[in-house]
């Protein structure tokens, strides 16, 4: 029978006591966000190297390095282990689907015009014109969502420690009134009887119980979508929100009254002590300053960087 001796004894003490103890609070204060990491550095293992490096406390990258494949758990690993207390969360677009995703069918759009070929799926609707191979889906559909949900479980199977769900605001879309011109708040959606709102909070509590149900505590981040906050319900799912475009616009900081609407939804959200992540996209290095106070002064913690979201960009 092989022994131990006693320093082996300890060692493995203080690493099963490291293994079990609890993880430190979700409380980010930088954050990197880069869905194109293949442009972030010139070869896949310099670019984990430069995550790894990059001092974030946060960071966000696509379930997929490339199309070379999925990062691996040995790479996300490496990303993590970067920074003590650092978390590594996948991005996953809910709201459309993309192209030049594995679950994609040539015939769903065999001739390109942005409208499904009438082989497509029911769940499938017209490309967003802002962003080409992007479709909008009606996320309410069974067969939409047993398409991601395995998504999902890839994710936590890879070793992430969270997801970032993109198009979280996707019911804006069937809230438009294209007869008034205008978008109805709550308007209820005639195929489920609940509102396009309540759907949508649906879907991402589906998400979230699917992944918590193998890693409790698994991280939910949904992105933009900040009216889905006046359900108390959504606010204790979630683990935390981020929100593009709060506080800058183009080289100008926006006006506190431009950014009352988020912000009125954002106040709801604040009595959790849930983390607000923002993203803006300035296009002049003389605001930065300011729009990091802005944030600072609102507890909220930022990133700067480029729309393509191909590189660190500053973070606090």
């Amino acid at each position: 029978m092989n022994r131990l001796t006693p320093g082996i004894l300890l060692s493995v003490f203080f690493c099963t006591s490291a293994a079990s103890a609890d993880p430190p609070p979700f409380a980010p204060k930088s954050m990197a966000y880069v869905l194109q990491a293949d442009k972030l550095a010139p070869s896949r293992a310099a670019a984990v190297q430069k995550l790894a490096a990059s001092d974030r406390d946060l960071v966000v990258i696509d379930a997929a390095f490339s199309s070379d494949g999925d990062w691996t758990a040995a790479e996300i690993e490496a990303i993590r282990a970067g920074k003590s207390g650092r978390r590594v969360v996948a991005y996953v677009s809910i709201g459309e689907a993309e192209d030049y995703r594995p679950y994609w069918q040539k015939n769903w759009d065999a001739d390109k015009d942005g409208k499904p070929d009438a082989s497509a799926p029911k769940f499938l609707n017209s490309e967003n014109p802002d962003w080409k191979g992007n479709y909008r889906v009606r996320y309410w559909h069974t067969e939409w969502q047993q398409i991601m949900l395995p998504a999902v479980d890839k994710v936590v199977a890879q070793g992430f420690d969270g997801i970032y769900l993109d198009i979280v605001d996707a019911f804006e879309f069937y809230e438009y009134d294209a007869a008034t011109k205008d978008w109805l708040d709550d308007r209820p959606n005639p195929e489920t009887g609940k509102t396009y709102r309540e759907d949508m909070i649906a879907w991402v509590t589906a998400i979230a119980r699917r992944a918590r149900s193998k890693v409790p505590g698994f991280i939910v981040i949904p992105q933009n979508a900040s009216q889905l906050l006046a359900h108390a319900d959504y606010r204790n799912l979630i683990s935390a929100i981020g929100l593009e475009d709060l506080f800058v616009s183009g080289k100008k900081l926006r006006s506190e009254k431009q950014s009352r609407y988020v912000l009125s939804f954002l106040d709801q959200f604040k009595p959790t002590g849930k983390p607000v992540l923002v993203i803006d996209y300035p296009k002049s290095q003389d605001i930065h300053d300011a729009a990091f106070e802005a944030a600072a002064s609102h507890g909220f913690t930022l990133l700067l960087t480029d729309r393509q979201l191909t590189t660190l960009g500053a973070s606090k």
